[in-house]
């Protein structure tokens, strides 16, 4: 075929394709454009307009729609961008325009908005888990490149746990008496330093959960020394009063462990050996896209009792180990790297959370710790938390590599709440979509309400009942892309799909709801055209989730695509909101066509 004859048929296809979109516009949509146009024609002054009063842009110029309109340039020789007054939109270019990636529901391009010289524990930070592990937390091999991956997508927080080598004279990272198999430390220090910048300026947080006798703990300082050289933060005290802020960390690496426990073998536990029916189970074989996230409101149930028994066992901290008896033991060049202090103090949890003026450290609490303790103890949470460090750890019986509902962490001010990279799911969607805010630097200011103290030294009570603060109403227009993302057999052997959406808020418990619109039947571009309204009582924590699923009568509804939204960052108006797949990356086609409005 000839070039000519290809272009001619691509150019074809792509003004079919917007036409079919555009027929199934909405009524709304073309009362817009016909109430910012003239003759048909929307020129630049009529787009500032529409931007200005729709879509709430309100510092919107003329120079600004001229820009939007000469982004549609590769229109021209499909003759649906016009010259009228200059360049003009007709109705199928401002769908277009509508449906494109210029018109984000967050503008990503705006990059870092909040302030970033507070201390560190002033932020949410994008925090990993057991950063190494390939897939389940018993059987599944260690690597670097779940490291790597983590890291360009902006996780600020990498955890190795590392242990002796099968001769005790070198350092390997694994999860210690498991069935994992193991990689080099150095392997994994040396990835670190060549991607820790790659997303994000701002620093990157190793967290080591160290099974080291002294000798190999002062190997371990030789290498992080000699890897990072002047990238590496090591604080001119032994401890720090106030931590740094991010921004007087930007492109350094902080290195954060708890004092040391007496040495421990790697040895495999019985179970382990024997093998286990879920060993070789990953995060894929839970459901067609994961569980719901677990709901806030209530304690434990009663089976949690012996997984709570279970995590105070695990690796992760040891409540008996004393702080500075232990650290005594350390290896004194290992312990001048340790930037961020981590520990479990004597006393129980009166000890764990007191608040000391002279210095800072950083706590770690199991996801079922934090929930038993938050039942009584939420707003001294909150006061530690206003200087100090709490990480959250997903429960040891999370062998699937599974996460937890992160707002229990975010709620009491949780700065780290560590989560399983590796796998998929809704929890771990949120977790994505959480940290879209910034500009996806990996760090998110907290909200005041969790800074503050009042005159009385109160804080924010998350358990307490409070008004609504806002409502947001969502319309879901349409949406379309899966002709093309999608085999035409995918969802149906025999017709097109039946897809409905499911749209809902993740936040504090007062504030989370799940709805759905009607299932269109037999429609690759389906036209729900249904509002829905959330009162919001904390928007600063709210997450705007958004499910499309095709129905399937006889088997489980198929996955059609899902996106999470900070609610604080997204922009009012008329926006086209990208879908992603289970593992969280963008489809190339696949869009809803949505109008957000703040009342």
């Amino acid at each position: 075929m000839s070039n000519s004859k290809q272009t001619y048929r691509v150019c074809f296809c792509f003004r079919r394709r917007f036409r079919l979109a555009v027929a199934e516009a909405p009524d709304e949509i073309r009362g817009f454009f016909n109430r910012y146009s003239e003759n048909g024609l929307m020129s630049a002054d009529h787009l500032r307009r529409f931007l200005v009063e729709v879509q709430k842009q309100e510092n919107a110029t003329l120079e600004d729609a001229q820009a939007a309109i000469n982004s549609l340039q590769e229109l021209k020789h499909l003759n649906i961008l016009h010259h009228h007054r200059g360049q003009s939109l007709n109705l199928e270019t401002f769908f277009k325009y509508l449906f494109g990636d210029i018109n984000p529901p967050i503008d990503l391009k705006r990059g870092v908005q909040q302030d970033m010289t507070a201390p560190l524990s002033h932020y949410f930070i994008y925090t990993g888990h057991n950063s190494y592990l390939t897939g389940n937390q018993l059987s599944s091999d260690c690597s670097d490149v779940p490291i790597i991956q983590a890291l360009q997508r902006g996780v600020r927080v990498i955890e190795l746990d590392i242990w002796p080598n099968s001769n005790k004279d070198g350092i390997e990272v694994l999860h210690g008496r498991t069935l994992t198999t193991p990689v080099e430390l150095i392997k994994c220090l040396r990835s670190i330093k060549e991607h820790a910048f790659t997303a994000s300026d701002y620093p990157v947080v190793i967290t080591l959960e160290d099974h080291l006798t002294p000798d190999l703990q002062a190997k371990v300082a030789e290498m992080v020394t000699q890897t990072f050289g002047d990238i590496l933060f090591c604080p001119d005290s032994d401890c720090l009063k106030e931590f740094p802020s991010p921004e007087s960390l930007k492109k350094r690496i902080i290195i954060s462990t708890k004092p040391p426990r007496e040495y421990m073998s790697a040895a495999v536990p019985k179970d382990a050996q024997e093998g286990d029916s879920q060993n070789g189970k990953t995060a894929s074989d839970e459901e067609a896209w994961g569980k719901e996230v677990p709901h806030l409101k209530g304690p434990a149930s009663g089976n949690d009792k012996e997984e709570t028994e279970e995590d105070e066992d695990d690796d992760e901290e040891d409540p008996d180990e004393g702080v500075n008896r232990s650290q005594k033991s350390l290896a004194p060049e290992y312990r001048r790297l340790i930037a961020i202090h981590a520990g479990k103090p004597k006393g129980g949890m009166d000890e764990c959370l007191k608040v000391d003026p002279e210095k800072v450290r950083r706590l770690s609490l199991s996801e079922q710790q934090l929930e038993k303790v938050a039942e009584d103890r939420g707003t001294d949470i909150v006061r530690f938390t206003q200087r100090n460090i709490l990480r959250v750890y997903p429960k040891g019986t999370r062998i699937t590599s599974s996460n937890y509902n992160p707002l229990i962490g975010w709620m009491h001010g949780a700065q780290m709440v560590a989560f399983n990279m590796q796998g998929f799911g809704r929890s771990l969607w949120l977790m994505h979509g959480m940290f879209k805010s910034n500009g996806g630097c990996g760090y998110v200011k907290k909200p005041d309400f969790l800074l503050k103290s009042g005159p009385n030294n109160e804080v924010f009570d998350p358990r307490a009942t409070l008004p609504v603060k806002t409502t947001l109403k969502v319309r879901i227009y349409m949406g379309e892309g899966w002709y093309y993302d999608f085999r035409q057999t995918h969802f149906d052997q025999y017709s097109p799909p039946d897809f409905y959406t499911r749209v809902g808020i993740a936040g504090v418990p007062a504030d989370v709801v799940m709805k759905k619109t009607k299932t269109l039947e037999d429609n690759w571009i389906p036209v729900w055209n249904e509002e829905f309204e959330f009162q919001l009582t904390v928007p600063e924590l709210a997450l705007l989730r958004l499910e499309v699923h095709e129905y399937d009568m006889s088997e489980k509804d198929d996955f059609g695509g899902q996106t999470v939204l900070p609610v604080s960052e997204i922009q009012s108006g008329i926006r086209a909101v990208p879908l992603h797949d289970r593992e969280g990356k963008k489809y190339n086609n696949v869009k809803l066509l949505v109008h957000f409005d703040f009342v």
